[in-house]
């Protein structure tokens, strides 16, 4: 089941234009488009005559025709004309989405329109930040389910065994994380005091001895987090909160959105404060990163063609599982509240 009241990210801001872009978000077909002046519009994928996907048709103005027998529909979904009937039957609409637009993401609401506040897309302000620099926002088409992305993210000790060679150290594991639970939010932190720097990082940042390393993920429900990666001279008070000598910092934005209950669309993007507008650290960052989300997406569609193998058998679960437990545990009884009597009594 997903959580319909929620944003989700449909798209980059370069991916729609005036092309009909078909995409299929929580098992639900959307066709985006922009209107003549640039808003962006989300109609139901489905022709109400024959079932045609409206994907397969044409914008003429802000409207969308039909490629089968030409029926046109506005931005609210109402369809405009019928060619050769000039009455027009009130129940010939699809359905239409809220849609905005924010941090180059087009953000869709899936659930109640009315309940389709601005202020719970998460606020990600950095991506248009003059004194941060958003490098390689991205796409990937992952078979597993997208809360096994979530968990993903959420466990940073992996990284010393999917990313050895690029972000991860031997060291991740010997410190613990702690988890902590507010309203909406799971937040995990660690941090790694006294050792080597990653490779990345020692090219990113010119770090020859040991460093403190900081690795907090703020997750928020139905998909969307934060990974902050800090680095800075061991010693010098990252941990404390102490911003002093040399230090990095790099964001790892993360919006899976659902396409169905066992592929996702993962969008993505990093942010940076060092260096920018350097060509050389752009380059390394988009290949390393991209790296490193690909050796993510070979665990995870492993993960779900196993789970689907063999979708009875027992697991454990051990300390590091703390934040994904706890993220799944906040999503389920979200879930469950939006599905129980009392909301449908609401609504």
């Amino acid at each position: 089941m997903f959580l319909r009241n929620s944003w989700y990210v449909a798209a980059w801001d370069r991916e729609l234009g005036r092309t009909p872009l078909a995409r299929t978000i929580l098992s639900e077909p959307v066709v985006l488009y922009r209107t003549a002046g640039g808003a962006p519009v989300a109609l139901e994928d489905r022709c109400c005559h024959r079932s045609l996907p409206l994907s397969m048709g044409r914008i003429e103005g802000d409207e969308l025709r039909c490629g089968y027998h030409g029926l046109k529909f506005d931005a609210s979904g109402a369809c405009v004309e019928i060619p050769g009937q000039p009455s027009i039957p009130p129940q010939a609409r699809v359905r239409s989405y809220p849609v905005l637009e924010r941090y180059r993401w087009i953000w869709i609401w899936m659930g109640d329109p009315a309940r389709a506040d601005p202020d719970l897309v998460p606020s990600w302000w950095w991506a248009d930040h003059p004194e941060w620099a958003f490098t390689r926002p991205d796409m990937i088409h992952v078979k597993c389910n997208y809360q096994l992305v979530s968990d993903n993210v959420l466990d940073v000790t992996h990284l010393a065994y999917v990313h050895a060679g690029s972000i991860g150290t031997a060291a991740i594991a010997e410190f613990p994380a702690a988890t902590e639970r507010e309203d909406r939010l799971v937040r995990l932190k660690r941090w790694i005091v006294d050792r080597p720097a990653p490779p990345m990082y020692q090219a990113a940042g010119g770090f020859s001895g040991n460093v403190d390393r900081g690795q907090i993920v703020e997750h928020v429900p139905p998909c969307f987090s934060v990974n902050f990666a800090i680095c800075q001279d061991t010693g010098s008070g990252a941990p404390q909160g102490v911003k002093r000598g040399r230090r990095i910092d790099l964001m790892a934005l993360s919006a899976p959105t659902p396409e169905t209950g066992r592929t996702t669309h993962y969008f993505f993007g990093f942010v940076r404060n060092f260096k920018l507008g350097d060509a050389e650290t752009e380059t390394m960052f988009e290949e390393g990163m991209v790296r490193v989300f690909n050796e993510d997406v070979a665990v995870l569609e492993a993960q779900q063609r196993m789970l689907e193998t063999k979708p009875g058998a027992p697991k454990i679960d051990i300390r590091v599982d703390a934040a994904p437990l706890a993220a799944r545990r906040m999503l389920a009884a979200m879930i469950a509240a939006e599905n129980s009597p009392a909301a449908a009594t609401a609504a």
